[in-house]
């Protein structure tokens, strides 16, 4: 549990510093994926999280 408490922390750390930092680049990066097709969303979604699992997966020694 303590994990995901972690990695949940390290995404907001993440989050923060692109919308903190970078806050034109979220606004615009917002507004041009209303023009991606939701299956070209759904796949890279999906590549994602496969990637995520592969790292965790390395790290943690699987």
């Amino acid at each position: 549990m303590s994990d995901f408490i972690v990695a949940l922390g390290l995404v907001l750390v993440i989050e923060g510093v692109f919308y903190g930092g970078l806050p034109h680049l979220a606004k615009r990066l917002a507004a041009d994926v209303q023009s991606v097709p939701e299956q070209a969303l759904r796949a890279v979604g999906i590549v994602a999280i496969i990637i995520g699992v592969g790292i965790v997966w390395l790290v943690r020694g699987g």
